[in-house]
Parts: C-alpha cells; sequence; structure tokens
C-alpha cells in the first residue's frame, strides 16, 4: 500500500493503451517465423526503430537501412509504407478502465516513446484518448523514455508533481525510472490486472 495515494494517471500508449507489434505486418511478409525473427534482429531492430521515437523522420531512417541491407530494401520498406498494419487495436480492458477513471473525474494524460508521423493516427484509433488531458510524444522532444528528463518534461507540461500520478507501462525499465523519480507504478504485462491496480491505487 502506497503511502500516498496518487490523484491521476498517467499512461504508456504502445502495448497499454493500443497493442503494436512488427511481427503482425511481418508474419506476411515472412511466413517462416525463424526468418521474420532474424529479420527483426538482425535488420529492423528495435535500436534502429527507437531513433523514430527520438525523433528521426521514418523515411531517412528507411533510406539509412536500405542502403544497408540492400538486399531487404522492400521489407524494410513496409516498415513505413504498411506501417498500421503492425497494429491490432485498442486494449479493451484499459479502454475500459480510462472511461471509468474520466467518469470519477480522474485525470489523466500520456506519456509515449512514438515518432510524430505517427501520433496523430495511433490516437485514432481509441476514443479513450479524447480523456488524456496532455499526452507528452517522445519524437518531439528528442527525448526517449526511460530517460529521466522526458519524465520532468512530462511532469512540467501536465504541471503536477510524480507522486501525484500513477504511471502505467509495458517496460519494466521505464518504471524503473519513473519509481526512482516518485511515481507511483503499474507494471502492466496482464490487462487482467490493471482494473485492480488502479482499485488498490484508490483511483477506482
Amino acid at each position: 500500500m502506497v503511502s500516498k495515494r496518487p490523484t491521476g494517471v498517467l499512461w504508456d500508449v504502445g502495448n497499454v493503451i493500443v497493442r503494436w507489434d512488427p511481427r503482425t505486418l511481418y508474419s506476411k511478409i515472412f511466413p517462416d517465423s525463424a526468418e521474420r525473427e532474424r529479420f527483426l534482429a538482425e535488420v529492423c531492430t528495435p535500436a534502429w526503430h527507437i531513433e523514430h521515437d527520438r525523433g528521426r523522420p521514418m523515411a531517412e531512417g528507411v533510406a539509412l537501412l536500405a542502403a544497408q541491407f540492400p538486399e531487404h530494401a522492400e521489407t524494410i520498406a513496409a516498415w513505413n509504407d504498411r506501417w498500421w498494419e503492425m497494429f491490432s487495436g485498442p486494449v479493451a480492458e484499459t479502454t475500459g478502465a480510462i472511461e471509468a477513471l474520466a467518469a470519477r473525474g480522474v485525470p489523466q494524460f500520456g506519456l509515449t516513446n512514438m515518432s510524430v508521423e505517427t501520433a496523430p493516427g495511433t490516437f485514432a484509433m481509441d476514443p479513450a484518448f479524447r480523456h488524456l488531458a496532455v499526452i507528452v510524444v517522445s519524437g518531439e522532444h528528442g527525448l526517449i523514455k526511460p530517460d529521466p528528463r522526458l519524465f520532468a518534461l512530462a511532469l512540467e507540461r501536465i504541471g503536477r508533481p510524480a507522486e501525484s500520478l500513477l504511471f502505467v507501462d509495458d517496460s519494466a525499465a521505464n518504471i524503473e525510472s519513473a519509481a526512482a523519480m516518485g511515481f507511483a507504478t503499474h507494471h502492466f504485462a496482464d490487462p487482467a490486472a490493471l482494473r485492480p491496480a488502479l482499485e488498490a491505487h484508490g483511483l477506482l
């Protein structure tokens, strides 16, 4: 039990509010799972993609990688050209929680590692995003979670102290960084565990 209850929620977006996985797209391109995993581990890697979240234009990232792996140029281009095929819709449990919190008047905000190019389309995927008063997008600031500077920037934009917010994220590293800054935290690993966590913090 936390000593001081949070009065608002700060949400991550990818795989918390909406489901995103490159495999959803690349399973169509590489039916063989071993070939698909090798491509995602060696070509379109997380380290390459995170630079889009840091602000690099997607087309620039694709061009750089295609020059490095010309034999994969077409499948690399799909990362940008077929981006929306990586999504499989909102997480129902989170949508329900956001709506329930909004009904109780609980302030809600967003903090996401995301390209500025893809943010508007992502936020259009679920009407629940309308309840997030402020959404800080990493690509706008050249910083990515778990950098404490991005959390500090979000707090400045939101106008609340860390102790007043429950931070919900699927990344253990991001949770650790937020906890060190004083946020109450919930590591989003099982959608069914979300509502009980919100209840335990007195938010629902």
